[in-house]
């Protein structure tokens, strides 16, 4: 299996909910953001022990997750959907309803992926 690519934390989280990266005006709320997402996944048991931040694009995936969990792909999925929420949800109820769905489905998945299940 191929690793996972060094890629920063922000910048792929910024690429999925919209500002570029060279758009730096909204980085403050992002990451702020980001690392909400962060600690409830050090809850579920992902990352580091002691917990995880970030301040800037410099820390990435890996620095977050290691090299050996492959399996955790899904994390990305679940840091976009809980920054979207608070960064920019969308004004249709049903949509909001869907995300809060979407981030407790891959709770539960993240959640029982640690705890040693297979796919």
């Amino acid at each position: 299996m191929a690793a996972t690519a060094v890629t920063s934390i922000l910048t792929s989280t910024k690429k999925l909910l919209g500002p570029t990266e060279a758009d730096t005006s909204f980085d403050t709320d992002i990451i702020i953001h980001i690392n909400t997402a962060l600690f409830r996944l050090n809850q579920l048991g992902v990352g580091p022990s002691e917990g995880y931040a970030i301040a800037s694009k410099e820390q990435s995936w890996t620095d977050f997750l290691g090299t050996e969990r492959l399996d955790l792909e899904a994390i990305k999925t679940y840091v976009y959907l809980k920054v979207r929420l608070v960064f920019d949800p969308p004004q249709i109820s049903y949509l909001v309803d869907a995300i809060k769905s979407q981030i407790t489905e891959l709770e539960v998945l993240i959640n029982w992926q640690v705890e040693g299940g297979t796919a």
